[in-house]
C-alpha cells in the first residue's frame, strides 16, 4: 500500500513547506493538507516541486473557529460564507494542483440544512474544474452535532448531488467510532469513495494498536483494488518522526 501524510497532524510544528519536505523524508507518497491558507501557495507549490509528492486535498474553512464553529456548507442562511469558502478552497487547490477539496458541513441538523448542503455541493462540483469534492462524516465524540455523522447519510447526501464529482472521504477512525462494521462498509461504499484515512481508535493515535487491526484493512483495500495513498491522520504527542514505526512495519507487509 502506499500512504499519504495527513499534514494538518504530522510536523504541525513547522510551516506546511517544511511539513511536506518532513513528509518526502520519512517516506511518505503524497499529502493532504488541512487548512494551509497562512502559507503561500507558491511556497507549497514549490515543495511539492521539490519532494515530487501529490497533494491528495485540503479542507475548506471552518468558519469562525473562536465562535465554535467547524464547516460552514450546511448552514442554512450562510451560503454566501459557505461559497466563498468553496471558492478559496479550490483556488489554493488549483494554485497547488491538489487533487480534491472538502467540503466541510459544519454543525446543523434537519432537513433545511441538508437542502442548504446539497445545494452547496452542487455549486461546488459546477465550480471544481476536474478536481474531486469531498465530504466527511465525522463521529459524535470528537465532533457533537455535526451535520454528517455517518456513512449512511454521506451516501443519500451524494446520490440527491447527482453529480460523480462529489465522493465520500472513507475515515476509518471515525466510522468506526460511530458502529464499525468497516469491511462491509467499504466494500459496499466502495464506488462512492475518494479517499480512505485511517488512526487508531479510540484514541486517534498511531495505526499500530486498539480496536481497528489495520494490517487486514490495509490487505482488503488491496483486494478491492484501491491505489491511491491511504492517508494517516493520528495525533500522538511525540515529535512525528518518532512516530513511525507503524510505516515501516506496513512498508515491510508485516502484522
Amino acid at each position: 500500500m502506499k500512504f499519504s501524510a495527513n499534514l494538518g497532524f504530522l510536523w504541525a510544528d513547522r510551516p506546511y513547506p517544511d511539513r511536506i519536505r518532513a513528509a518526502g523524508a520519512a517516506g511518505f507518497d503524497a499529502v493532504e493538507l488541512h487548512w494551509p491558507y497562512d502559507d503561500d501557495p507558491a511556497d507549497v507549490k514549490a515543495a511539492l516541486d521539490e519532494t515530487g509528492l501529490p497533494c491528495l486535498g485540503l479542507n475548506t474553512s471552518r468558519g469562525d473557529v473562536d465562535a465554535g464553529e467547524n464547516g460552514l456548507s450546511a448552514l442554512p442562511g450562510r451560503e454566501g460564507d459557505a461559497r466563498a469558502a468553496i471558492e478559496q478552497a479550490l483556488d489554493y487547490a488549483v494554485a497547488i494542483d491538489a487533487a480534491n477539496v472538502h467540503v466541510m458541513a459544519g454543525f446543523a441538523e434537519g432537513l433545511e440544512a441538508e437542502a442548504t448542503f446539497i445545494n452547496n455541493l452542487q455549486f461546488a462540483c459546477a465550480r471544481a474544474g476536474g478536481r474531486g469534492i469531498l465530504i466527511e462524516p465525522l463521529n459524535r465524540y470528537d465532533a457533537p452535532g455535526y451535520f454528517l455523522k455517518t456513512a449512511t447519510e454521506a451516501a443519500r447526501i451524494i446520490n440527491a448531488v447527482g453529480d460523480d464529482t462529489v465522493k465520500l472521504m472513507f475515515d476509518c477512525y471515525h466510522l468506526q467510532m460511530m458502529g464499525g462494521d468497516l469491511t462491509h462498509q467499504l466494500q459496499d461504499l466502495m464506488p462512492i469513495i475518494g479517499h480512505v484515512q485511517f488512526a487508531a481508535v479510540p484514541d486517534r493515535g498511531t495505526p499500530d494498536h486498539g480496536e481497528v487491526h489495520y494490517p487486514y484493512i490495509f490487505g482488503l483495500l488491496d483486494q478491492l483494488g484501491w491505489q491511491t495513498p491511504l492517508g494517516a491522520e493520528y495525533k500522538d504527542p511525540r515529535p512525528t518522526d518518532e512516530t513511525l514505526d507503524w510505516l515501516k512495519t506496513a512498508r515491510e507487509g508485516r502484522t
